[in-house]
């Protein structure tokens, strides 16, 4: 190959990447920016509606201005919040969308995103299909009543658009045998407002929740900590407690996240916050 026909190849190369480049950066700042609600201490499941969501989409294993230590305490606190029996809806560190009235158009959508939904997870009934394609267990060695096996490429694409054959995380329950598939997890990034989640999956038959009011105990205190006090199941629920204790308070992490089980029989059992067992 001659020098010129080198240069132009190279030259090529360079403009395809640094096109691919500027287009990620125009969609990245195509995200929008609204800014989230204060999280309060909440005393019912209502939240309101007026409000939107600030920050950074959800990823499991990061989470802005924590370091690991922080994150892998507070991934099992919210794995532990998010089962059957221990997730309270009263929580201090929940804050949920408030159920909207059922309309005809939401219940048919919601069934639009059920039957999507089976037919994009069908083959995941094989739990190997699903770590074949990248989907890693979160906390594997944690007893769970459901394990989430997370894709984050799939939860990066879902802070740009919503494609209900393809969830971020897949839910399995352990069997003697591996894993069986009971269900799958949208999300949302945190800035998300409550029409926007509304226009991916009504409202008016799910409530999307985000995971809020965390107050870490200081670094050099994280092994020893009273987390009864700190953490996604401590008492501190306020950024002034939180100072007062010399912790280090975050209002909201992760993103918005939303559970969805298409294989149950009515649409209260599928968009539940658990998966229903008799």
């Amino acid at each position: 190959m001659s020098a010129r026909s080198s240069f132009i190849h190279l030259a090529t190369r360079a403009g395809i990447l640094f096109g691919a480049l500027f287009v990620v950066s125009v969609l990245l700042a195509a995200i929008p920016g609204h800014r989230a609600p204060a999280a309060q201490p909440q005393s019912s499941q209502q939240s309101s509606s007026s409000q939107s969501q600030e920050s950074q989409g959800m990823d499991h294993s990061k989470m802005s201005g924590m370091d690991m230590d922080d994150a892998k305490a507070n991934e099992m606190h919210a794995v532990h919040d998010m089962t059957r029996g221990q997730m309270d809806a009263h929580s201090l560190h929940m804050h949920m969308t408030a159920m909207r009235p059922t309309t005809p158009e939401d219940t048919a959508r919601a069934n639009e995103i059920v039957a999507q939904l089976r037919g994009g997870i069908e083959k995941y009934k094989d739990y190997h299909v699903a770590l074949s394609e990248g989907y890693k267990i979160f906390l594997p060695n944690v007893p769970q009543p459901e394990y989430h096996f997370t894709s984050y490429y799939n939860g990066f694409l879902e802070a740009f658009a919503f494609d209900p054959a393809r969830p971020s995380s897949l839910l399995y329950k352990k069997t003697s045998e591996g894993y069986e598939l009971v269900g799958a997890m949208y999300t949302m990034p945190k800035r998300a407002t409550e029409e926007q989640l509304n226009a991916r999956v009504p409202l008016s038959v799910a409530m999307w929740h985000l995971h809020t009011n965390l107050c870490m105990p200081p670094k050099d205190q994280l092994r020893g900590a009273d987390m009864t006090k700190f953490g996604l199941k401590g008492s501190i629920a306020t950024e002034e407690a939180c100072s007062a204790a010399g912790g280090r308070f975050h209002p909201i992490i992760f993103g918005w996240m939303v559970h969805v089980y298409p294989y149950e029989d009515s649409l209260d059992k599928v968009f539940a916050m658990h998966h229903h067992m008799d």
